[in-house]
């Protein structure tokens, strides 16, 4: 049991208003519906220490909600008053993106934040690659906010004793202070509170005794598989200086642990938060009220043990669990997560933080959707090459091989920072031709968007600045209201004299199918439409009888590609178009050789399952 004859504080930075509602919601959450609950705390709990942007968080507001992130930061700052901290999460080489950016991307970044009220930037890098922490720390330092690295740990889901060790861990923070690099706090960042406590004591102990003494040391857990209250009193012990706590509804589950319940630890041992826990009843009650409409998954919100054989962060989960289930393949959940420790052994064993959860993620995604390394993920075959920074062990030479062939890369061992391409440049470009501001903040905005190959008319900051954004909000599904019931004397169907044409569903196990039925009247008519999947048969379709094509998801996903026109002529298994799910983009192949007929949805659209993209005839019919 812990215990000083000393009392100390330990000072807290408070995720509510960033971290939880990125692992609960994935950070899709409108500004409006926190905001009081966040000027509660600032005003009247005494919280000095928020985490407001960064992550996921700078993307969401804009990517889901149609809220520029930097007129987020603004108003937080109104509320919570000149003197709080206001803290953000960066990711080393990529930034507050899922790509590697180059350096000048990264300074702009920077500088921005702090422009916009960031006093401290939390950088990691998720190989833990020293070189890429002191070249990505750098421009923060010039920012003027604090610079707080970080050590990224995770509990390994297969035995190794070379990596994810205390003497592991000590040895990065060893390497940071022998380069020089200036930094005001280190990090123990575990995203998926997998890290046994005895490591965890070790490694806070063994990095506390090499800190100079002006130095905080930090620790950040997710309550993922329940153990982070045990993780926090370990590195308390180990003489940790703050760490990171929320409030109901987000906390505990995927988020990090109630102030309350690491407050309730705390008793009796000399060791106590820098914040009133009186008050946390009352920002509950405030986040409750804000928060009524949105839908609380039971995934991210329920604690699951399994974490500690998949290291997913709760960063992580919340995302892809609200992904799986609008694309309509949370069924494969299990699926995906018993896939997990074979990309993490043999992609190298990063640790499981964005954007290397993400890759790890995905590429177990398609191992379960197409077949163990059928299909590489892009961010996962770049890592296992070497472009995202040096792996913490070896990657499987095979995947290596196979990361090679399908991506068309070689293998790289020099400076991420270098081969990142230049995301603003094309951005400036992309505004220029729109004849939209050409201000810092919408450069980056679009910048932090690009995605290789990815039409610029989707580009999310692009839509945001021509006021076209695309809403995706978690809320409650709101019931129906009941029809009212006929009369016992219902009229007579009129009598139709040219065809009509309505859907009906068809369920077949786990699978559900919408067609379109053309009725021909009685005794003729022009009849003869193919029945066809709703939304499948435009009028070329309808006459022809032809084939339509579908999204291959059971769910909604975007249309990101249309690689056909109408008229051409296609081979079956031909790429015809792309739609995105999971943050990747998946082809769409024609199921069958002919001609297009139809183009039957818009690029940008929302495809739901069932709704046909394309009509292919056959040649000659």
């Amino acid at each position: 049991m812990i215990f000083t004859d000393k009392p100390k504080k330990i000072r807290v930075m408070f995720t509510a208003f960033r971290d939880g509602l990125q692992s609960s919601f994935g950070g899709k959450v409108r500004l409006k519906d926190i905001l009081p609950a966040m000027e509660f705390s600032a005003q009247r709990a005494g919280i000095r220490h928020f985490e407001f942007g960064g992550g996921a968080r700078f993307q969401a507001p804009y990517f889901y909600v149609g809220e520029d992130p930097f007129e987020c930061h603004d108003k937080m700052r109104e509320v919570v008053g000149p003197d709080a901290d206001l803290q953000i999460l960066t990711r080393s080489v990529s930034g507050v993106t899922l790509t590697t950016q180059a350096l000048p991307a990264l300074t702009m970044q920077a500088q921005l934040m702090a422009k916009h009220n960031t006093t401290w930037d939390r950088n990691f890098d998720f190989m833990n690659d020293v070189d890429n922490l002191v070249k990505t720390g750098q421009p923060i330092i010039d920012a003027g906010m604090h610079h707080q690295v970080c050590v990224a740990m995770m509990g390994l889901p297969f035995a190794d004793d070379k990596v994810h060790t205390a003497e592991f861990y000590i040895d990065v923070a060893r390497r940071l202070l022998k380069s020089g690099l200036h930094f005001d706090s280190l990090c123990m960042k575990d995203a998926s509170g997998t890290t046994d406590p005895l490591t965890v004591y070790k490694t806070a102990k063994g990095i506390r005794e090499i800190l100079p003494p002006e130095v905080l040391l930090w620790q950040h857990n997710h309550d993922t598989a329940s153990i982070s209250v045990a993780q926090y009193m370990a590195g308390i012990e180990g003489g940790v200086d703050g760490i990171d706590l929320s409030v109901r509804p987000m906390a505990s589950g995927t988020v990090q642990p109630d102030v309350r319940s690491m407050a309730h630890g705390l008793k009796g041992t000399g060791y106590s938060l820098d914040l009133d826990v009186s008050r946390m009843g009352e920002i509950e009650n405030l986040l409750l009220e804000g928060m009524h409409d949105y839908y609380f998954n039971p995934v991210t919100t329920t604690a699951d043990a399994r974490v500690v054989g998949f290291p997913m962060p709760g960063g992580a989960i919340g995302p892809n669990v609200h992904m799986m289930k609008e694309a309509g393949i949370l069924n494969k959940y299990d699926q995906v997560l018993a896939e997990f420790p074979v990309v993490v052994q043999a992609g190298g064993a990063w640790t499981s933080v964005t954007p290397g959860s993400q890759q790890y993620w995905l590429q177990a995604f398609n191992n379960v959707l197409h077949g163990r390394w059928k299909k590489m993920d892009v961010g996962y075959g770049k890592s296992v090459l070497g472009y995202f920074g040096r792996t913490p062990l070896s990657p499987d030479p095979h995947v290596v091989k196979m990361a090679s062939e399908q991506l068309e890369l070689p293998p790289f061992d020099g400076d991420p920072l270098v081969a990142a391409p230049d995301s603003l440049a094309p951005a400036r470009q992309a505004i220029h031709e729109r004849g939209l501001e050409l201000t810092d903040e919408n450069v980056f905005l679009v910048a932090a968007a690009i995605i290789p190959g990815k039409n610029m008319d989707l580009n999310e900051g692009i839509r945001l600045l021509t006021g076209k954004p695309k809403i995706v909000l978690p809320l409650k599904e709101k019931e129906e209201p009941k029809a009212a019931p006929k009369a016992a004397t219902a009229a007579a169907p009129a009598a139709f004299t040219s065809p009509v044409t309505t859907t009906c569903t068809v369920v077949d196990g786990s699978t559900t199918r919408n067609f379109q039925i053309t009725i021909a009247p009685p005794g003729g008519g022009t009849g003869g439409g193919a029945a066809g999947p709703a939304g499948a048969a435009g009028p070329a379709g309808a006459a022809t009888g032809g084939t339509p094509v579908f999204s291959p998801f059971e769910g909604k996903t975007e249309l990101v590609e249309i690689n056909v026109k109408v008229g051409a002529t296609v081979t079956e298994g031909q790429v015809v178009a792309a739609v995105e799910a999971m943050k990747a983009k998946h082809d769409v192949k024609a199921p069958c050789a002919g001609s297009i007929a139809s183009i039957d949805a818009e690029l940008g659209a929302d495809i739901e399952a069932g709704q046909a993209i394309l009509t292919i005839t056959a040649n000659g019919g």
